[in-house]
């Protein structure tokens, strides 16, 4: 199996100042320090689907601005097809203001800009290259109706789907049956299946509820303790990598896309989580959205070091 994968989402440019601590309500940090990179958890995931070996196609909304022409070269340069992207007059670029303590742990501010201007007439343009894709991948920063339409259209022409249910806006679980593969954290799954997630055990009732709802495979990461995958024929905990973070700006993101390579090119579930977790756990040691997402060569020796190991 191999094939086009399709990543429908957004694109911010990222604003982000790192810290010793993240500073309370009306408290100001100093001594920060500053950068600017591409973001946007649709990008992200492109991005590292694209460094990972997959074919991608982004269709996405930015800005006719100086953001969303760079961002646009940037994609280009990952090889990513970005002709079927969308450009906005009269707004801007979506950004994110991201503050990032000592420990690698963020806060996150998003302005959507013109990620909610992505257009159902835009997605209809585009139904020919969705309905060619070996695999969708769909988050939440893009409009609800965008998402419906997406599911939908996949569904109808056979075609796989990827949830990445990020951020979380409702919990409504209506569109579930059309869902593929829905990867999730701890607190997604929870929210969505009200259920506590905290330990492996929750994390396997949670995955068993969402199930339920007609999603093929669920996949809860947890952090530091790994992935709780649950499919009609696999159900296992498969270890993360142990590394010290920097970063975990695009984990869940690079996770995502990097997934999605490895699922295309017939990878088995399990064998596609262990290599999504091995790069997330590289880009959580490099500082940036875009910029800690890491190569397919850079995976593949990761993935042949911690087997030495």
């Amino acid at each position: 199996m191999s094939g086009q994968i399709t990543v429908v989402g957004s694109s911010n440019v990222d604003f982000i100042m790192r810290v010793e601590r993240l500073p309370k309500p009306g408290e100001t940090v100093t001594n920060g320090k500053f950068a600017q990179v591409y973001g946007g958890k649709g990008a992200n995931q492109a991005t590292a689907a694209a460094r990972a070996g997959g074919e991608v196609v982004f269709i996405a909304s930015v800005g006719e601005d100086t953001y969303g022409k760079a961002m646009k070269k940037n994609l280009r340069g990952d090889g990513i097809e970005t002709r079927t992207m969308q450009f906005q007059s009269g707004t801007s670029t979506g950004s994110a203001l991201i503050l990032i303590d000592g420990k690698g742990e963020n806060s996150i501010a998003v302005a959507p800009g013109a990620n909610d201007l992505l257009t159902l007439e835009h997605l209809e343009a585009c139904s020919g290259v969705l309905r060619g894709s070996a695999l969708i991948v769909l988050q939440r920063e893009i409009p609800e109706p965008i998402i419906a339409f997406t599911l939908a259209l996949a569904e109808e022409s056979k075609v796989p789907t990827l949830l990445n249910y990020a951020p979380i806006k409702a919990t409504e679980t209506e569109l579930c049956d059309k869902i593929s593969i829905l990867v999730v954290n701890e607190i997604e799954a929870a929210a969505l299946s009200h259920l506590p997630v905290g330990n492996e055990s929750e994390a396997k009732a949670a995955a068993i509820a969402l199930r339920k709802f007609g999603i093929k495979t669920v996949i809860i990461t947890l952090g530091a303790s790994g992935s709780w995958v649950c499919a009609e024929d696999f159900e296992a905990l498969i270890p993360a990598f142990p590394v010290k973070p920097l970063d975990t700006t695009a984990a869940g993101d690079t996770y995502c896309g990097a997934f999605a390579a490895a699922f295309v090119e017939g990878k088995s579930l399990p064998e596609s989580v262990r290599f999504a977790s091995a790069a997330a756990a590289i880009s959580v040691t490099r500082l940036g959205a875009q910029p800690s997402i890491p190569t397919r060569a850079e995976i593949d020796a990761f993935l042949t070091k911690a087997q030495a190991e």
